[in-house]
């Protein structure tokens, strides 16, 4: 547990749902914890018991990624954890793939609507399909553009094939649209729903003021600050400040909210690790300044400044885009120059 992680209080311990089942965290809503593929090697996934036409059951927020593994896990959880319920709809925070890439599955097995922001529903059903992203060969100039040179790196970015319909190989043909400051009712309780943007599209939420908790879903971990990077189909955006904007719509809420995210345990002390998330993020964009001051610096190079630790090519990938981010705000607010060098590289240094 880091120095920032353990300012905060995990109700729950260190106790962790075991595989197939599922730890109560409150009344009616239980926490599932599945594994992933990644360097990040888990997702929570939350049950909360619902009503729907007068039929008992559960709503299901997040899927995991579609592999063999979850579908097992998830069938474990329905064998044993559903109380002899069926599951009433599937809610999605947003749209990357260990959120969303079993819904296909789970929708179609229980016959039930997808319930997800429109603009990540959408944004999903096009890079499902493989017509979201770059290809590699443009994907490959665009990191290139930003000083990544290895050749191993460019060689994955051209195995690879399409990483997101890999893991997310179907997107339910129908779903409902949740906004922002839409209220849903599940079961006794309404959950209010929290847009947030910076790291995906239109990231949702859910805030139950009744119950005192937040399903955070990405936008507030307890021990990482979530990515949050520039990517090659919209190269000059500024998603940290989007992502620093959405945070203040937390700042409303108590500071013993019960917070139940994505990755990391359950937690409360919302405030604090608000403050930590920006104090982050400040320190990120102070190093990323004092670099361009000694000198006019491409991503790539800020990326060992910001991460300390090695990277695998995957983690690159993100850092490179992470990098990015705190130099587009610094370059958004006219702290940084960008120009693009004699090989076709570019830099960013102060004014």
């Amino acid at each position: 547990m880091n120095e920032a992680e353990a300012r905060l209080n995990y109700p729950c311990g260190d106790v962790l749902p075991e595989t197939g089942s599922t730890v109560t965290v409150a009344p009616g809503i239980k926490w599932i914890r599945m594994g992933l593929p990644f360097a990040l090697d888990h997702i929570n996934l939350w049950l909360i018991r619902d009503t729907q036409d007068e039929v008992e059951g559960w709503t299901v927020v997040d899927c995991c990624v579609d592999i063999p593994e979850a579908r097992a896990q998830w069938q474990e959880i329905f064998n044993s954890q559903l109380d002899g319920l069926p599951i009433l709809r599937v809610f999605a925070t947003h749209m990357h793939p260990d959120h969303l890439g079993l819904a296909h599955w789970l929708c179609e097995h229980w016959d039930v609507r997808l319930w997800i922001s429109a603009t990540d529903y959408y944004t999903a059903l096009a890079a499902s399909s493989g017509t979201l992203f770059p290809d590699a060969e443009a994907l490959s100039a665009f990191y290139r553009s930003h000083g990544v040179q290895d050749a191993s790196f460019h060689q994955r970015l051209n195995e690879r094939g399409s990483y997101y319909s890999a893991l997310v190989p179907k997107i339910p043909p129908q779903f409902q649209r949740v906004m922002d400051g839409d209220v849903v009712q599940i079961g006794d309780y309404r959950f209010g729903c929290i847009s947030g943007y910076g790291h995906a599209p239109e990231h949702m939420a859910l805030s139950c003021p009744e119950r005192n908790l937040l399903i955070s879903g990405d936008m507030v971990l307890p021990r990482i600050s979530t990515n949050v990077s520039v990517f090659a189909g919209e190269p000059e955006a500024d998603p940290l400040s989007l992502f620093l904007n959405s945070l203040r719509r937390y700042d409303a809420l108590p500071e013993n909210t019960l917070v139940l995210p994505s990755h990391g345990k359950p937690f409360t002390g919302l405030h604090e690790r608000l403050a930590q998330l920006h104090d982050h993020h400040q320190a990120q964009l102070a190093l990323t300044n004092g670099a361009c001051r000694e000198k006019a610096v491409s991503a790539a190079e800020l990326v060992p400044v910001l991460f300390k630790r090695a990277l695998d090519n995957q983690q690159l990938s993100f850092a490179v885009g992470e990098a990015l981010a705190h130099l587009h705000r610094s370059w958004r607010a006219g702290e940084l120059t960008r120009e693009l060098d004699g090989g076709g590289v570019h830099r960013f240094q102060a004014v």
